[in-house]
């Protein structure tokens, strides 16, 4: 089977968030169950750093209203994955990937510019998979204007982010895709006033998945929708919740070079021990055989940093240390830098990002702290488990799918703590019931195991995607 990956960034050239990691992840599970796969980028300067070997392939010129702007299309192979790059120095030749007044223009452009290259280059795929609003007026493109070359591709669009719905000016289907107003005026396009490039692409697309089952059922509601849930409800038999995996290749205690002691099942506790000394040695805690909670993550609204902040006082309070790794919102940083001043030798707090320090903080911690706002699926979650750090979560999207929570009878199966109400209160509660845990030692280690023990390779979720595609062709 040929299939087409299509997002605005991938491993192991750009990355900023999951999306990332679930792109290059699927498809090299998919390669490795022996179907052909490609990945179209925007050749970005952060992927131009990175790639010193692409091949030229072809040149297209795309067409939006009256620009014309043109695009080289490059091509490199990573583990069996074709890669190729839509190199514009205009649209892509900048700091960042994202946050410009025009990104819905340089996404329409790389949009284009795929489908032109496609046919350059003459590829017959059987399905084209889109990940997220950047790509999600590929199908409506295609399908409205009959290229001969897609006659028998078939489309799935997955949902990473519904906070993130491509809304451009109603105008812009015109402008930018060369697509008729009527695709507004009847509403197959429109969302509001606007034109939502997501919504569209979930009404032309074959298939509909997210990146959990208890996230589609969120997004089946007014609540959890964002907007989304009407279009999605007539989609409904179309619409599937797949849980992302993690690369078990780069999160794999036994093997991880950026630890001081390796460890597996059966030597975590000692393995666990002196990670969590060296770290602390490192990062200046006094208390080395002190719980240890952390959290690495974007500092943002969604990811319920307000109710992480007050737990921190409480767990320190207990004698707990607390590592935190991450950057964003100007306010959480400063709450953090405050925290650290506070409690030198209990709290340390790195603004930005490392990720040989994210590593180290997964296999010394004890507990991994999570309480989104809302969260599709998560990986930071699945990654501590695979390190033996229980997580502590809100139970929404993807945290209610991957993490069940001990409620003090279920320690055979148990691999996390978990609520459910978004508020200070029910978190604080949670981490103290969780510190009450860590000090019976039987129960404790009982729950590590069951997370060391929990499968989140991208193996089965590789196969339910497979399933998909086979049911389409």
């Amino acid at each position: 089977m040929k299939i087409v990956m299509l997002g605005s960034e991938a491993n192991p050239f750009v990355k900023t968030g999951g999306l990332a990691d679930v792109i290059f992840a699927l498809s090299d599970e998919l390669v490795k169950k022996g179907e052909e796969v490609s990945v179209f980028l925007p050749f970005y300067n952060q992927v131009k750093a990175k790639v010193i070997d692409a091949e030229f392939m072809t040149r297209v010129d795309v067409e939006m209203s009256w620009r014309r702007p043109s695009a080289n299309i490059l091509k490199t192979v990573v583990d069996g994955i074709s890669f190729y790059f839509v190199e514009n120095q205009q649209y892509f030749e900048r700091e960042h990937l994202y946050g410009y007044d025009d990104d819905g223009e340089r996404f329409a452009f790389f949009s284009l510019a795929v489908i032109k290259a496609m046919e350059a280059l003459n590829m017959q795929v059987d399905i084209i998979h889109l990940h997220d609003w950047q790509v999600g007026m590929v199908p409506c493109v295609i399908k409205e204007n009959r290229i001969p070359l897609f006659k028998k591709t078939k489309f799935v669009i997955t949902i990473h982010n519904p906070a993130f719905l491509g809304i451009i000016d109603r105008y812009s289907l015109g402008d930018l895709y060369n697509l008729p107003d009527y695709l507004y005026s009847n509403g197959t396009a429109r969302y509001y006033d606007k034109v939502s490039t997501l919504k569209t692409g979930i009404v032309y697309a074959d298939k509909v998945t997210t990146v959990s089952p208890n996230h589609r059922q969120e997004l089946l509601t007014p609540e959890g929708g964002n907007g989304l849930n009407n279009v999605l409800i007539y989609k409904e038999y179309d619409f599937c919740g797949f849980l992302n995996g993690i690369d078990y290749e780069e999160f794999n205690p036994e093997k991880d070079s950026y630890l001081v002691a390796n460890y597996n099942i059966k030597n975590f506790v000692e393995g666990k021990k002196k990670n969590k000394e060296a770290l602390c040695e490192r990062l200046g805690l006094d208390n080395k055989e002190a719980p240890m909670f952390a959290l690495v993550s974007r500092l943002t609204w969604q990811k319920g940093i307000s109710l992480v902040i007050q737990a921190i006082h409480e767990m320190v309070a207990r004698g707990a240390n607390v590592v935190v790794l991450g950057s964003g919102e100007y306010e959480y940083e400063q709450d953090f830098e405050y925290l650290h001043a506070l409690y030198p030798n209990k709290v340390s707090i790195y603004i930005g990002f490392s990720n040989e320090l994210a590593h180290q903080i997964y296999a010394s911690s004890d507990f991994f702290m999570m309480p989104s706002l809302f969260e599709p699926c998560g990986l930071g979650q699945m990654i501590a488990q695979r390190y033996g750090s229980l997580p502590i979560v809100r139970r929404v999207g993807g945290l209610k799918d991957s993490v069940i929570n001990y409620d003090g009878s279920n320690e055979e199966v148990s691999n996390g703590f978990g609520f459910d109400q978004f508020n200070e209160w029910d978190m604080v509660r949670t981490c103290h019931y969780a510190l009450d845990t860590y000090y019976n030692q039987e129960v404790f280690t009982r729950l590590v195991k069951n997370a060391l023990n929990t499968d989140h390779s991208w193996k089965d979720s590789a196969e339910l995607y497979l399933g998909l595609y086979k049911s389409l062709i």
